[in-house]
């Protein structure tokens, strides 16, 4: 009989999270020896948690759903932070097993792009749960790469982070970025596991990069809508821009990523050269890496 993806999802994440803890940490005696294991045991996890060991066993290995008392236990032994106990608590919640939903690539509506498109001097680009680029303005393609170029199937964020060297260039903190989107990518699709896009897109970048094996495999999970990049454009230079994610209302699973500067700030200066830099028509590719 098929498991729920769900608890198998549970049991990594538990695994994951237990890996990481310092035994110090938790008040264990550190045992005057190397351990066998990274962080803490299944018993020393289960004594803590005033659960049986075999009882946390089987929550590992996917086999028994938890209950609500022992979900709490657990988001405080393993000292889990708000979206951490979130994403606990969201796997835990799906308890039927429902056969995986082939959802087709995200589309974006005809008003949804002209409204982006209005965008003459901010970047914006839409993303789906899978990181699918699904639409973007002509200062997003000038800020981040001429999506148009890379075809559809191809086209997902995380998928340009790891195999694109411009990306890395692009990004001061290529690596904090790249987390945040795999972190980001496990929260938004708590709600379809075995998703056979997704599966596909990890199963090719985890074949190809060991980093990013590393990462997923870790179980990390944010959920972030706003915050601050430091790009360096190969057009306009350095820029500290603003990012604000906005779910559209017809379609919770697209996010509008918008960039803006303050006003009287370099960056924001930069941004109107970039916007008469993508406007110019004699421009030809070969004037950008990007």
């Amino acid at each position: 009989m098929n498991r729920d993806p769900h608890r198998h999802d549970l049991g990594e994440f538990l695994k994951a999270r237990r890996a990481e803890l310092d035994p110090a940490a938790v008040g264990l005696p550190d045992g005057g020896g190397p351990r066998r294991v990274a962080g803490l045991r299944r018993e020393e996890i289960a004594v803590l948690a005033a659960i049986s060991t075999d009882y946390y066993a089987r929550l590992e290995q996917g086999r028994i759903q938890p209950s609500p008392s022992v979900l709490e236990s657990l988001a405080r032994v393993l000292h889990l932070d708000d979206d951490q106990r979130a994403y606990l608590y969201e796997l835990a919640a799906k308890e039927e097993f429902r056969p995986p939903r082939r959802k087709p690539r995200p589309k974006a509506q005809p008003q949804l792009q002209r409204m982006i498109d209005d965008m003459a001097h901010t970047p914006a680009f839409v993303i789906g749960p899978r990181t699918e680029i699904v639409a973007w303005n002509a200062m997003g393609a000038a800020l981040i790469t001429d999506f148009a170029k890379i075809p559809e199937k191809q086209r997902y964020h995380i998928r340009l982070l790891i195999t694109d060297p411009a990306m890395r260039q692009l990004y001061a903190d290529w690596e904090g970025v790249t987390r945040q989107a795999i972190a980001l990518m496990r929260m938004h699709n708590t709600n379809n596991p075995g998703d056979p896009q997704l599966a596909a897109i990890v199963g090719e970048l985890s074949a190809r990069d060991e980093q990013f094996r590393q990462w997923w495999g870790a179980h990390h999970v944010a959920f972030c809508d706003t915050g601050t990049k430091h790009l360096r454009h190969p057009v306009v230079g350095d820029l500290h821009l603003d990012w604000n994610a906005v779910t559209w209302a017809a379609d919770p699973y697209l996010h509008i990523i918008v960039w803006t500067a303050e006003s009287g700030t370099p960056t924001h200066d930069s941004l109107r050269m970039l916007a008469s830099w993508a406007a110019d028509p004699s421009r030809t590719t070969s004037d950008s890496s990007t």
